[in-house]
């Protein structure tokens, strides 16, 4: 299988952006595989610059490497079939886990059998859903994951790496402060390395649960949204949390 890469480490700024362009073209027309590494800095260009089927990396592990390449896929492609490895299982693993978190949004949407396209916001930023049991604020959200970024002073930090979760819960505070949030800043959120954290967005946006933005004053920025699958399914746990007395983790 044929398979394009693209190292960003090196190239000019002034060449970065037409190179990303011609490259992302050749991979959407002849239906090829595109793993590009990236640089911090760059990672922002790339995600709005490539096209959605492109795996990005930053500071990859030579695992990484040999992972992205061997997950890569045509655009045609739904399916693997991998022999086992102990990266390759660790990979399937990381892939049922967020079929899992998938799952559970769209069964906690449909259980409410109400439309998630009204009620979801007012003038005053607390979202709402119709059952108007879910209240939260944006202050609220940033406590809840400064409290899970304490667990990491006191035990090892990817004892309880969990960044789907993470990021699921920074894009909805955000949401509440009316502000977008662009790939790098996302990648920071997760507290994975940088590379792990792409690799969830990447399988979150597939999943349905993300969607990205393209920034209409700036083609060389794009942002990291929640679809309304993702949206519902929140609110709706923040609303089992209130009606049972929980705290929301």
């Amino acid at each position: 299988m044929r398979l394009l890469l693209i190292e960003g480490d090196g190239i000019a700024e002034t060449m970065l952006e037409p190179l990303l362009i011609r490259l992302g073209a050749i991979a959407e027309d002849r239906r090829l595989p595109l793993i590009a590494t990236m640089l911090p800095e760059q990672l922002d260009l790339a995600a709005s610059l490539l096209p959605g089927h492109a795996a990005l990396q930053c500071k990859p592990s030579e695992a990484d490497r040999v992972g992205a390449a061997i997950f890569s896929r045509p655009m045609s492609a739904r399916l693997f079939d991998i022999a086992a490895e102990d990266d390759v299982m660790r990979m399937r693993r990381f892939q049922e886990e967020v079929a899992r978190i998938a799952d559970s949004l769209a069964r906690l949407t449909r259980g409410a059998g109400t439309d998630r396209t009204a009620g979801l916001r007012n003038d005053a930023t607390p979202f709402r859903t119709d059952t108007a049991t879910a209240e939260i604020t944006a202050p609220e959200l940033r406590r809840v994951i400064r409290a899970r970024r304490l667990r990491s002073e006191f035990f090892q930090g990817d004892l309880f790496a969990d960044p789907a979760w993470d990021m699921l819960l920074d894009l909805l505070a955000a949401e509440l402060e009316d502000r977008k949030v662009p790939v790098s800043s996302l990648c920071i959120a997760a507290a994975v390395p940088p590379t792990t954290a792409l690799r969830w967005i990447g399988t979150l946006n597939e999943a349905g649960l993300f969607q990205r933005e393209a920034d209409p004053k700036d083609r060389r920025r794009a942002y990291i949204g929640l679809s309304a699958k993702a949206r519902g399914g929140l609110l709706d746990y923040i609303a089992a949390v209130r009606r049972a007395g929980l705290s929301i983790v």
